[in-house]
């Protein structure tokens, strides 16, 4: 009898590959025989799932924002109940964070591919923001019922305060990657700013299962 193939663990065991090949040389160094030969698999086998290593690069991007939703779910999971616009959006901070090797795998293939999609015409186009346009979405979805709460000034524009928190993140965690400050220093620095978002803890009520459903989505 024919052994049954999981195609999908094997499209994960595929990306998975790739980002050890990138963790060790670089995105710029990856190639499709490079990722065959850290799988285990011949070239042709890697070509089956994917036929282009944009695609491929696509659907690593896409394993790692998954994972990293997992990691942050589970980082709820574990906060005192009910969790809070605050509680939500700073664990979120923490695990946007290059602090671990998963993490930092997830940060370096982010910012190697945003690098890269600037001047290959095949990366850039790929549905490559469509990750960030929508975790921006669900941020400024929080902060707009921290603002009805009355844990944030009506004043503030969620959806801007948004992307100020992702911009922030995302450069501090470049900053973390290259070895300009530490994981504290810069954890410090995003609660600094959380610290003057939210201007009346005492009123943040977001849900657990609207925390939940928003990490998860």
């Amino acid at each position: 009898m024919p052994k049954r193939v999981d195609h999908a663990q094997r499209r994960a065991h595929i990306t998975d590959a790739l980002v050890r090949v990138a963790a060790a040389q670089g995105l710029h160094a990856v190639t499709m025989r490079a990722v065959a030969g850290e799988a285990g698999m011949s070239l042709n086998l890697v070509q089956y799932y994917f036929e282009t290593k944009a695609q491929l690069m696509h659907a690593v991007l896409e394993r790692l924002e998954q994972q990293s939703h997992e990691r942050w779910a589970h980082r709820l999971d574990r906060l005192p109940r009910p969790v809070t616009a605050r509680a939500f959006i700073d664990t979120f901070l923490a695990e946007a964070l290059p602090t671990d090797t998963a993490s930092r795998a997830f940060h370096l293939v982010w910012t190697s591919y945003a690098v890269l999609a600037m001047t290959d015409p095949e990366l850039a186009a790929q549905p490559f923001v469509a990750g960030p346009d929508c975790l921006e979405a669900q941020l400024a979805e929080v902060l707009e019922q921290a603002q009805r709460d009355g844990a944030m000034d009506t004043e503030r524009d969620a959806p801007r305060e948004a992307a100020h928190l992702l911009s922030l993140s995302h450069g501090l965690g470049t900053s973390v990657l290259v070895g300009q400050r530490t994981a504290p220093a810069a954890l410090d620095i995003l609660h600094d700013h959380l610290d003057r978002l939210f201007t009346d803890p005492s009123r943040d009520r977001l849900g657990l299962e609207a925390a939940t459903k928003r990490s998860r989505s």
